[in-house]
């Protein structure tokens, strides 16, 4: 990898109000660029909105679609990948929570949700891919909130070149600190045992459907070091430079690089 400095914006999606989103989603992108990062994270379903009610069928999109095409040429404009979810819905009317790899260059990539929580199970079709995408010098995966409790998808993403996985939320209930308190619990171990880069970010405030998202940002280091880290009730943004120096000291290093010691033989049940 190279160098790279990346945006997470902790951000307030309301459910339906695609209008209103993506000129949000446009401010903080011209400001993520305004400060030289390379690639922008928002939030699970930051352009329909979070909603796990039937009628977020009514707002779902293609893709490629209106917003996707929206976001294409938001990405040209300020020369910056964007990663942004929406609900998708596909040719045969299967709704996916996907997100978004829309890339300067006119290509879009996208992300479907893999493990879905128990509230989603009736409603979205899990996705059945672990992809991993290259941009700006960096290789990087996705995972969507509740799929970060599944350690071996974290695990499959390094095997497949992931230096980073960038992981947005829309987790509600709970204060910010204590949702900050929550994620300290699991999301270093992703970042020490696979030996990359996390960066992951919540939906904030209130989405008009009945939820409310505490605001949480971090980037945690490939040592599991806590790089960046914020907490509140309305949008923010993070930034955090992403060396490759600090990627090399780890898997460069024979007792603190864990995946090429992996005895997979084991592992199968």
């Amino acid at each position: 990898m190279r160098d790279i400095r990346i945006a997470a914006v902790i951000f307030s999606a309301q459910v339906g109000n695609i209008a209103a989103n993506l000129e949000r989603i446009t401010f903080w992108t011209r400001k993520a660029a305004a400060a030289d990062a390379a690639i922008v994270c928002f939030p699970e379903l930051s352009v329909t909105g979070y909603s796990v009610k039937n009628d977020i069928r009514d707002i779902a999109e293609p893709v490629p679609g209106p917003a996707t095409d929206f976001l294409q040429q938001l990405a040209a404009n300020e020369a910056i990948t964007i990663l942004a979810g929406l609900a998708e819905k596909d040719a045969e009317n299967r709704l996916y929570a996907t997100h978004l790899v829309v890339s300067p260059h006119g290509i879009t990539y996208i992300y479907r949700k893999t493990h879905l929580g128990p509230p989603e199970r009736d409603l979205f079709t899990a996705g059945d891919t672990a992809p991993v995408f290259e941009s700006c010098g960096i290789t990087f995966g996705i995972q969507l909130c509740y799929d970060v409790h599944f350690p071996e998808l974290a695990t499959i993403m390094a095997l497949k070149g992931a230096e980073a996985i960038f992981i947005p939320h829309a987790s509600p209930h709970g204060a910010p600190d204590e949702k900050l308190k929550s994620w300290m619990r699991y999301l270093p171990a992703r970042a020490y045992d696979n030996s990359l880069f996390v960066i992951a970010c919540n939906l904030c405030g209130e989405n008009s459907d009945g939820l409310s998202f505490p605001g949480v940002g971090l980037v945690i280091g490939p040592s599991g070091a806590i790089l960046q880290s914020a907490a509140g009730t309305i949008d923010q943004m993070i930034l955090a430079d992403l060396k490759a120096r600090d990627l090399e000291d780890v898997r460069g290093h024979r007792m603190k690089y864990f995946l090429p010691n992996r005895r997979p033989e084991l592992y199968m049940i």
